[in-house]
């Protein structure tokens, strides 16, 4: 025997819920970078989006970079997040790697001067193929330079510092006196989530 419909008005599931405006942390200008809607503010936080540093900051040339948020707090029907990562595309990635040259990869994890754990991978391309020597010293000039330029910045000027290729930029004038380099990437970062007792 077939149930019985339950008998009162059902409130329909779309008109009982909102919509809430979300926005970039305010290291990366509080920009507004679409919505999402919930049943309520609490189960919003924790809300994770993916967006491209290209339509943040307005600049097609940065759409190869990918940047992770979290939902963080809500104020009326806006939602603000913060900083999780952020990783270069694939496609970015292939282009850059060219014959008879070396990628070399280098994962560094950063304490910041307030305490924020970090893990950034930072990869250096060369114009000709490195030895194993090379590549030993490449990226233990890498590592260390790295580590200290996070243990004396806050996490902000980490985030901004990748966002404007300054530590790129820092990097490759490190280096290149050591071999002949084309570029210097952090392809990748990563906030460390603190574990709870």
């Amino acid at each position: 025997m077939a149930k019985k419909k339950q008998a009162g008005r059902r409130v329909e599931g779309w008109k009982a819920k909102s919509w809430y405006k979300v926005y970039t942390p305010e290291v990366l200008g509080k920009t507004y970078i679409g919505d999402t809607i919930a049943n309520d503010a609490d189960s919003v936080i924790g809300r994770i989006l993916q967006t491209t540093l290209g339509e943040i900051i307005n600049d097609y040339a940065k759409q190869n970079v990918k940047v992770k948020f979290r939902i963080a707090n809500v104020a009326g029907d806006s939602a603000y997040t913060e900083f999780l990562g952020h990783e270069l595309t694939r496609d970015y990635m292939r282009s850059m790697i060219k014959r008879r040259t070396s990628r070399i990869d280098c994962h560094v994890p950063v304490m910041t001067k307030d305490g924020k754990k970090m893990d950034l991978t930072v990869t250096c391309f060369t114009l000709t193929r490195a030895n194993l020597s090379q590549i030993h010293a490449i990226r233990g000039l890498i590592s260390g330079m790295v580590a200290k330029l996070g243990s004396e910045s806050e996490m902000n000027a980490i985030i901004n510092g990748i966002v404007n290729g300054d530590i790129s930029r820092e990097v490759f004038k490190a280096v290149k006196p050591l071999f002949p380099i084309r570029r210097v990437e952090v392809i990748k970062s990563k906030i460390g989530v603190a574990k709870t007792a």
